[in-house]
């Protein structure tokens, strides 16, 4: 028999008859909550209007659930029993967010963490109440498998080509459906096609796939009814089938080791049905993964009916066949292992003989599949993963990295952290070489670093005791599966110890699983009583008093962050859609009224101030503009496009200077963002020169030494890249660029080190500029004009061979060449062959404006000089292509020189550079 709703003391039947009714409208909604959840809240660690919506709605709908709460056990909750007590203590968990709000990074990402917190003690808190009751605990249990089950199909539906379906299944809640097509259910990288489901993200999705691999197995064991055993042993295939194809090598390494946990929990019979089932499943699944493999490629590049049907057929049959499996073991075996073995549960240790044998076996299944021939028998993107499971793998040296990177976050931000989002911030400042990842890729590291080591303890401290009261209960008692709350437990272990591997508690409804798997232990744990004082009304109430408080505040705070959210969605879209000033602001400037710490709405709102200020120069738009970037960098100082923005905005000031400023000042917070010591070094370079012909040495010597400081950064950075495994992937491009070069040679050359300059050019340019780098003549006219030619000539051969990334590094080294030159001559004129091809530079890089004038500059009056003829020609197109008035005079001269000019301008007019 169960035990009664309310916990340990009983409460008088007619008050459970009055309120059950309630309770049960609170179990739906919270069930509802659930079905909501997956599809609606994804990544949430990231910095996009598109996906914050509905982490607030979120909160929202959990605020609204806690009131519920708070209506229904008011007069029934009390401080009797340690279970009690622990939903009062996971009140701090959100605390310790918003404490580590005093010094957060990222004032956005602080609070956004803030909801998701709130809203996971939310539910753990109806949860802790809600599986007291055996009925609701069935339903619920029920409904998560549902929810699971459903996510398997679904992703099987996209990997079989039927992602119109699958997405028409979900498009009208779903916020991630675009086209009728679910966002990257199916993911392309390196390593082929990768299953992702609604996660967007393999690993995650394998590690809710080992979840509830194992969830299946113990709910088909428990199974009472046939339908319900052939139900889950249906799923079984489905299941693994899926874990493979998302191609994820840690769910592969981690699947063995929750296993064997697992197993130390059940009695020799259920440990013997467990491997059973999985033994079955298993062989069946990788006799049909291989075909499904092929077929599901074939099918995500083109959909044919047949196809699909045989990828259908492979699948059902085989999870067919595992049901009538599944059901007679259990229907034949079953009763009989449970006879024969029923006698060893009474003897100690007898559950350690399994766990132990199925580390052998494991050892051994791992072994033939890793070190043998054996995995041949894989699809080949498998049999390449399994090959690749090594610790000089790059994925396992990039993590070791990442958390080495952590603890040098942690070391800085030590006692309340850095506020949640905080290693998104910081990465850049701390990693040990240039590569992308805003998770760390261990969940309790980027716990660490968010909330420090106050935090961090809570936290700890609070899984660790319900770990701990509940497996001293399960072990210490009969075990029921419905109270015993194994289902729970293997939830919460299974995502929890993969995510010592991954970001899986980064994804909102992952979160959720967890705190529910924690309450379902909570529910059932080693309840002692509590003394007497502490089931005093003033405590009671006070808890009450703070839980309805901060519920309120949450829910009025969602519905305010709700409506800035819908405000900065709607300046987003308008940004490309509309030409109205006033329409685009209207909404940006409500969405900073109450979040005006709100980076993309501010990045939008001064980028549309500067924009307008260029076609008005009226000073009041870059006035709004400095105001919105100013404010929101107070709390976003580490947010890179910010501070872009700013540096636009001292630009257009007339104030360059202090851009330059901005540079230097925040070099240290993107150590190995190429382009930002790009720019760095070129704004010193150009200063330099500047101040070289003004003669104010000081000025000269201060713009030389950051230069120069921030070239001996690159280089050393160059160096150390040289120091990492064969096998780490350096990340992203990190090297002496020729942009760098130029500029850091030039800088050398005023600062006297002539030498160090050639070496300097040589370092930096590729082999079709080896001639020019090696000459004699380095930085002279006749060498500029050579250089500018030649950054021409290169960057009309990559357009032609429609390769973007090598014609803008031409195009940057012939316009930084150009303006090196200018520089260097005063305000002298330049030689017509330079400002010819300047200009055409100026014209390919989409600067039309200043591609004529330059352009102009290279004009005489000799059109039968075929020289001057080509300036005429970029000039009139230029001023065409700017819709600007047509030099009249030039045109006439030009056509009469040569009639066949005319449609030679609509010729670069009409090209798209």
């Amino acid at each position: 028999m169960s035990k009664p709703v309310y916990g340990k003391n009983a409460v008088q039947s007619r008050n459970v008859e009055k309120i059950s009714s309630y309770i049960w409208a609170l179990g739906i909604g919270f069930i509802v909550f659930l079905v909501w959840t997956p599809f609606q809240v994804g990544l949430f660690n990231g910095q996009q209007i598109d996906f914050e919506k509905p982490i607030y709605v979120s909160s929202l709908l959990s605020s609204l659930l806690l009131l519920v709460w708070i209506g229904l056990y008011f007069t029934k909750f009390k401080l009797e029993g340690q279970r009690d007590l622990l939903a009062v203590a996971s009140l701090l968990l959100p605390a310790t967010y918003a404490l580590s709000l005093i010094g957060a990074v990222s004032h956005y990402m602080a609070m956004n963490l803030l909801f998701i917190q709130s809203m996971y003690v939310a539910i753990f808190i109806i949860a802790l109440y809600l599986l007291q009751q055996k009925q609701l605990n069935v339903v619920i249990q029920n409904a998560i498998l549902a929810i699971a089950y459903f996510i398997v199909g679904f992703g099987l539906l996209n990997w079989l080509g039927s992602w119109k379906f699958a997405g028409g299944l979900v498009g009208w809640f779903s916020n991630t459906v675009r086209g009728g097509k679910y966002l990257d259910a199916v993911m392309t990288d390196s390593n082929g096609l990768r299953l992702t489901s609604i996660f967007q993200y393999a690993n995650t999705y394998a590690a809710f796939l080992m979840a509830f691999l194992f969830v299946a197995v113990f709910a088909l064991v428990r199974s009472k009814k046939w339908y319900g055993t052939l139900t889950h042993s249906f799923m079984l295939v489905p299941i693994i089938v899926s874990l493979l194809l998302t191609l994820s090598r840690g769910g592969l390494v981690m699947l063995p080791v929750v296993f064997i946990l697992l197993l130390l929990f059940l009695k020799p019979a259920q440990q013997i049905l467990w491997i059973i089932h999985l033994a079955i499943s298993g062989i069946a699944a990788l006799l049909v993964t291989s075909p499904l493999t092929t077929l599901g490629t074939e099918l995500n590049t083109t959909f044919t009916s047949s196809a699909a049907l045989k990828a259908w057929a492979y699948l059902l049959v085989a999870s067919a066949v595992v049901a009538v499996l599944g059901w007679a073991v259990q229907r034949f075996a079953s009763p009989r292992l449970q006879e024969k073995l029923g006698s060893w549960e009474t003897r100690k240790l007898t559950g350690l003989w399994i766990p132990l044998g199925s580390i052998v076996l494991v050892a051994i299944v791992a072994f033939l599949l890793i070190g043998t021939s054996v995995r041949s028998i894989l699809p080949d993107n498998i049999e390449t993963r399994l090959e690749n499971i090594n610790f000089k793998q790059h994925s396992v040296l990039e993590r070791i990295t990442f958390y080495k990177d952590a603890m040098k976050v942690v070391k800085d931000y030590p006692i309340i952290g850095s506020g949640g989002g905080g290693w998104a911030s910081l990465y850049e400042h701390y990693q040990n070489n240039p590569y992308v990842s805003r998770q760390v890729h261990n969940f309790f590291l980027q716990y660490l670093i968010e909330v420090g080591i106050v935090g961090f303890i809570v936290f700890m401290g609070f899984i660790g005791y319900i770990f701990y009261k509940y497996i001293r209960a399960y072990l210490k008692r009969d075990k029921d599966e419905f109270n015993n709350g194994f289902f729970f437990y293997i939830i919460a272990l299974s995502i929890l110890v993969h995510s010592l591997l991954d970001f899986n508690m980064s994804y909102a409804f992952m979160g959720i699983l967890v705190f529910i798997g924690l309450a379902g232990m909570g529910a059932v744990m080693d309840n002692k009583p509590l003394r007497q004082s502490w089931n005093k009304a003033g405590l009671r109430f006070g808890y009450f008093a703070v839980l309805a408080i901060g519920s309120v505040f949450l829910l009025f705070l969602s519905i305010s962050y709700i409506g800035s959210s819908n405000a900065a969605l709607k300046g987003k879209n308008l940004v490309s859609v509309s030409q109205s000033y006033e329409e685009i602001k209207t909404p940006l400037v409500e969405a900073l009224q109450s979040r005006p710490f709100h980076p993309e709405s501010a990045i939008y709102l001064a980028s549309l101030d500067l924009t307008v200020f260029k076609q008005t120069q009226d000073e009041q738009y870059l006035a709004e503009a400095y105001d919105v970037l100013s404010r929101a960098l107070k709390d976003e100082p580490y947010n890179k496009d910010l501070l872009k923005q700013l540096i636009s905005y001292y630009d257009l000031k007339g104030q360059s200077d202090l851009g330059f400023n901005v540079y230097r000042d925040n070099a240290d917070k993107f150590n190995w963002d190429i382009d930002w010591y790009e720019a760095l070094i070129s704004r010193a370079q150009a200063f330099a020169a500047a101040a070289n012909v003004q003669k104010d040495e000081a000025k000269k010597q201060e713009y030389l030494t950051a230069g120069l400081e921030a070239y001996q950064h690159v280089v050393d950075g160059v160096e150390h890249l040289k120091t990492l495994p064969p096998e780490q992937l350096q990340g992203r491009p990190f090297s002496i660029t020729p942009t760098i070069a130029l500029n850091a040679g030039k800088l050398q050359m005023l600062s006297g080190q002539a030498e160090q300059a050639a070496a300097t050019l040589k370092l930096g340019f590729a082999d079709n500029y080896a001639d020019i780098v090696s000459s004699t003549t380095l930085w002279d006219t006749n060498w500029y004009s050579s250089l500018i030619a030649r950054a021409f000539e290169l960057a009309q051969q990559s357009f032609a061979q429609q390769d973007e990334a090598n014609k803008i590094i031409h195009l940057n080294i012939g316009l930084d060449a150009y303006n090196q030159v200018a520089s260097d001559l005063q305000g002298q004129p330049l030689p017509s062959s330079i400002n010819l091809n300047a200009g055409k530079l100026q014209y390919m890089a989409g600067q039309v404006q200043a591609a004529a004038a330059t352009l102009k500059l290279a004009l005489s009056d000799d059109y039968s000089d075929a020289a001057n003829r080509e300036a005429a020609r970029w000039y009139l197109a230029a001023l065409k292509k700017s819709e600007t008035a047509q030099d009249q005079t030039v045109y006439d001269k030009l056509i009469a020189a040569d009639p066949a000019e005319a449609a030679e301008i609509d010729v670069i007019v009409n090209t798209q550079y």
